[in-house]
């Protein structure tokens, strides 16, 4: 190049500067404390409640003398209202503190519509009440965690899409784009619930109240378990880890462990949660294919439920010295431990060779508790702690309480789980021995129900303790509040969201997508919890050889449904299955095992859960009618040692037959091939079979009128297993 010459000048580019963005105008408002306030106490009184009610129930396993002597009292009325108090009054409005406290403070806004807010307060005590009332006289489905009636079924679906439109709506006006992971779990929650309740709850109303379920038999066993199942999972369990993402972050100051982790724990908790509800029917008429995806789901099912355990407890690195001080976390440790122990043992329960020992025992009573006593009870009493000064603007009452109260609750959950582990082992060891000479070792149910007493009577002190440490929270949480005075309307203040947004370091991350958008995620839980659903539910309703029929099995006489109404009014699914498993120590016990063709117009179906009483599918034949009469009235007349309470009303009360007729035409529309004579016929039948139930009793030596209502208990009773011994004598 020529030194002289220049090289030609080149303008820089003129660098464009991106328009500066205005200044978000910071909003000023206000959250709602009063609708926290009032749920909280709600969750303390309904507590207290449950509790009570509970240590009752576990009192009537030893000492029949606590059924109080009446009909309203029975374990088999008042066992729902425990389980429907302490899941939906309790745990229930827990769940609605929180998510109302979080839900605010996560999207910087207050709560869509204060009257919804009330609306939905309101509403869910009335449905509470409602329970309260039908169950202990006798107004129930059967289903466990779903035995409410018709009208408080839809009344729930009201109230739960109230709080749905309220959730939705806070979250739609946030002014915080990015939905926190608690939210997700709400989400999540609310979407799935919906469905389960409303499939679930498919009933064909014979009057106000009573109804029957749309589904019979092993349709009706696989859809109760997979909402018994999932109700546990998103009613007990999403919500709750919700919850703990949110409060335990808060409690203990730290960050939560793993962002990552968590987007691992919520979709494949939902996903892989849905498939596992047939494990509650192992060995039972249910397809054996539906069995096996119960069992592989549960298994896969520890992987995301101890990745969210862990992803708790990891929260509190390097925060120890602080749970060691602070009674509040230590709540939040021992129910953060409760839940990874409960799910680890619901995937062992579901292995076959485990669940063949610890099926219809009390293992599956410890294993429920844990989770019930420990995750949702302890979280609760966690958060209660932790929330009630903050809304009051004061400190604790008493601290001395507090820590009273932990070592009563840890102290009561050890006296209950324990002695029920041991009562369980010993429950199915002893339902399967056989002498060297190759018989059942205790063919005599009570000889197994006397030997387990000593664990039920620990168990009561076990629930007494734990119930002393509520009602020392409530006393401590109420002087709490009359101490201070409650921020009604806490002042807050937020920049507006705007469309435009700083990026953050996590933006380019897939799932950034999703923790912005309310309505992808929820589509996004739906389309996961549906994939199962489907995938297990319909073959079982579309494909007509998993469930084959069974010529000789013939729908009930009007007789026998009014018999199976009672027996449904007195909560006898509670205590008796009816559902002979394939093995042999069942088989020698109770019969042939039960096959899936009997159960086609039993609506709903009675397999049960528990097995306090022997099993009652063979039960037809089996005694004289005298021999119910006497076992009704005075069961140690007929079994010495039972803990059996009697039903002397069954004998006075007269049978209420004006709805036989409805009754009928209802099971003819749900599919029992009742015709028009049948049913036009069904009174003067049900007299004549009376009469003769009646007139057999006479023989025996017992007057009893043949509109009594221990006569159609009776014809039930009889009716049970007999087609299918009619056809083996029919083939021999």
């Amino acid at each position: 190049m020529n030194v002289a010459q220049k090289p030609p000048t080149t303008v820089p580019p003129q660098r464009i500067w991106p328009k500066p963005e205005p200044t978000p105008v910071v909003e000023h408002f206000e959250y709602d404390n009063r609708i926290v306030r009032n749920f909280a106490i709600a969750t303390i009184i309904w507590g207290v409640v449950g509790m009570l009610v509970g240590v009752l129930v576990a009192s009537q396993l030893f000492a029949p003398s606590a059924n109080l002597g009446n009909q309203y009292t029975t374990f088999g009325r008042i066992r729902p209202l425990h389980t429907n108090a302490v899941i939906f009054a309790f745990v229930g409005n827990a769940i609605f503190m929180g998510v109302y406290y979080s839900l605010q403070r996560l999207c910087k806004a207050r709560m869509f519509s204060d009257l919804l807010s009330k609306i939905h307060f309101w509403g869910w005590q009335a449905v509470i009440v409602a329970a309260a009332i039908t169950l202990p006289l006798g107004l129930t489905t059967s289903h466990e965690y779903a035995e409410l009636e018709w009208p408080i079924d839809i009344a729930i679906t009201l109230i739960w899409v109230v709080f749905g439109i309220n959730m939705f709506g806070t979250i739609i006006k946030r002014r915080e784009r990015h939905l926190y992971v608690a939210i997700w779990f709400y989400i999540a929650t609310f979407v799935t619930v919906a469905v389960l309740h409303i499939v679930n709850s498919y009933q064909m109303p014979v009057s106000l109240f009573k109804s029957y379920y749309v589904y019979a038999g092993v349709q009706d066993a696989l859809v109760q378990w997979w909402y018994g199942h999932n109700a546990v999972a998103f009613f007990l369990t999403t919500p709750f880890l919700g919850l703990m993402y949110y409060f335990l972050p808060k409690m203990a100051n730290r960050p939560v462990y793993s962002y990552r982790l968590s987007i691992l724990h919520f979709w494949a908790l939902i996903f892989i949660y849905i498939w596992a509800g047939p494990h509650h029917l192992l060995y039972s008429s249910l397809p054996d294919w539906a069995q096996s995806l119960g069992v592989v789901f549960s298994i896969m099912l520890i992987a995301p439920s101890w990745g969210g355990m862990i992803n708790g407890l990891l929260t509190l690195r390097g925060a120890w010295d602080k749970v060691r001080e602070d009674t509040i976390l230590k709540f939040m440790v021992v129910g953060v431990t409760a839940y990874g122990m409960a799910t680890f043992e619901g995937p062992l329960l579901s292995l076959k060779n485990v669940n063949a020992i610890g099926h219809f025992t009390d293992w599956v009573v410890a294993h429920v508790h844990v989770g019930a006593l420990g995750w949702n009870g302890f979280l609760t009493f966690a958060v209660l702690y932790w929330l009630i000064p903050r809304l009051y603007r004061t400190p604790l009452y008493s601290q001395k309480l507090l820590k009273t109260h932990f070592w009563l609750g840890t102290l009561g959950i050890l006296f209950y789980a324990i002695p029920m582990y041991i009562s369980g082992f010993t429950q199915g060891m002893m339902w399967k021995e056989f002498t060297p000479e190759g018989v059942l070792k205790y063919p005599n149910f009570l000889e197994t129900t006397i030997q387990l007493l000593p664990m039920h009577q620990m168990r009561a002190i076990g629930g007494a303790f734990y119930l002393l440490g509520a009602i020392l929270m409530g006393y401590n949480l109420f002087k709490t509040m009359a101490a201070g005075k409650l921020v009604a309307n806490e002042a807050a203040e937020a920049p507006a969201l705007t469309k435009t947004y700083a990026p953050t370091g996590h933006d380019t991350y897939w799932h950034r997508w999703f923790e912005r958008k309310p309505v992808p995620l929820l589509l996004g839980s739906l389309v996961v919890i549906l994939i199962g659903s489907l995938v297990e539910l319909m073959p079982t309703f579309m494909v007509e050889s998993n469930v084959p029929t069974i010529a000789a099995v013939q729908p009930y006489t009007p007789l026998e449904v009014e018999g199976r109404d009672l027996y449904i009014r007195e909560g006898c699914v509670g205590c008796h299955s009816q559902m002979v498993r394939p093995f042999r120590s069942e088989t020698e016990r109770y019969g042939d095992y039960s096959k899936a063709g009997e159960f086609v117009y039993d609506h709903p179906f009675l397999w049960g859960s528990k097995r306090t009483g022997p099993d009652l599918h063979r039960e037809g034949g089996k005694y004289p009618d005298s021999w119910h009469y006497h076992h009704m009235r005075d069961p140690e007349s007929m079994s010495p040692g039972s803990i059996m309470p009697p039903y002397p009303w069954l004998l006075e009360q007269k049978l209420d037959v004006s709805t036989t007729t409805a009754k009928l035409k209802a099971l003819e529309k749900v599919g029992v091939p009742y015709d028009e004579a049948a049913i036009s016929s069904a009174n003067e039948d049900l007299q004549k079979q009376a009469r003769e139930v009646s007139e057999r009793l006479a023989k025996d030596g017992i007057k009893v009128s043949p509109d009594r209502e221990i006569v159609a208990l009776i014809a039930y009773l009889q009716r049970l297993g007999t087609d299918i011994k009619k056809m083996e004598t029919a083939n021999k």
